[in-house]
């Protein structure tokens, strides 16, 4: 594609002419990788798509940069990169590219967690987990992946049942006062809220991401009509800051 050929023609000029590129590597660019994938989350809940295209151009080009990294290191190069991921989604879609027949979509995940514990010599199918992921998202990964080979509640009942069980014994931990009891308890209890979610078919991320946006856009109801009277915070009661919040929940 030249409009691909284009792109890493300028990526190339950057990095090699750019004091600032030029100085970067595969460790200093970690963080910039990272914030550029949450700003494409952030355009995907917004469902903006002028915003979702010039943030996905940021992301590949973490991807290039990192690509002309490892070849100036002669390990690899952007091409080998698009033949790894062409075949690897050949090999992983045998029901695509192969004579394997599946049902639905649950045949695809099993067969696809089968092949990769294949591919990589893996001990363990939860080996393919991000350890950097973020905690929420680690706990409904490890139980999919549990899941699509068997280990799983035939529905959401058992999940529940689950939940009201840890937090029965978060309750007893905090009774206790023992420190490492409850965090432990707590962890748990968070792990079978995931786990629900899962079962419900809810990403519990996007949930959580939900009720943190719902509760930015109320408490900074609260702000604005308590400065709206002249008035600070701090010397509002909770009273008046909760009839402000019920306010807040049929307006904002």
């Amino acid at each position: 594609m030249k409009e691909f050929d284009r792109f890493m023609e300028v990526m190339r000029k950057v990095k090699t002419e750019c004091p600032w590129d030029k100085q970067q590597t595969h460790q200093t660019l970690r963080q910039y990788f990272i914030e550029e994938t949450y700003e494409v989350i952030d355009t995907i809940d917004e469902m903006n798509y002028p915003e979702m295209e010039e943030e996905l151009g940021d992301v590949l080009t973490q991807i290039a940069f990192h690509a002309l990294l490892a070849e100036d290191k002669k390990k690899f190069k952007i091409e080998d990169v698009c033949n790894t991921v062409s075949e690897k989604l050949i090999r992983r879609h045998p029901h695509i590219f192969s004579d394997v027949e599946v049902k639905d979509e649950h045949d695809v995940l099993k067969n696809w967690e089968n092949i990769k514990l294949k591919e990589g010599n893996k001990e363990s199918i939860l080996d393919g987990v991000p350890k950097h992921l973020p905690a929420l998202i680690k706990a409904y990964r490890v139980q999919s992946k549990a899941g699509r080979v068997g280990f799983d509640w035939e529905d959401y009942g058992g999940a529940f049942a689950k939940l009201y069980e840890e937090l029965d014994e978060l309750k007893e931990s905090v009774e206790s006062e023992d420190k490492n009891r409850i965090e432990e308890e707590l962890g748990d209890l968070l792990f079978a809220i995931a786990n629900l979610s899962r079962k419900l078919e809810i990403n519990p991320e996007d949930a959580l991401r939900g009720t943190i946006a719902k509760f930015d856009r109320r408490f900074k109801y609260i702000e604005k009509s308590i400065a709206g009277q002249g008035k600070i915070m701090k010397d509002t009661t909770l009273e008046e800051m909760d009839k402000l919040w019920e306010e807040a929940k049929n307006k904002v």
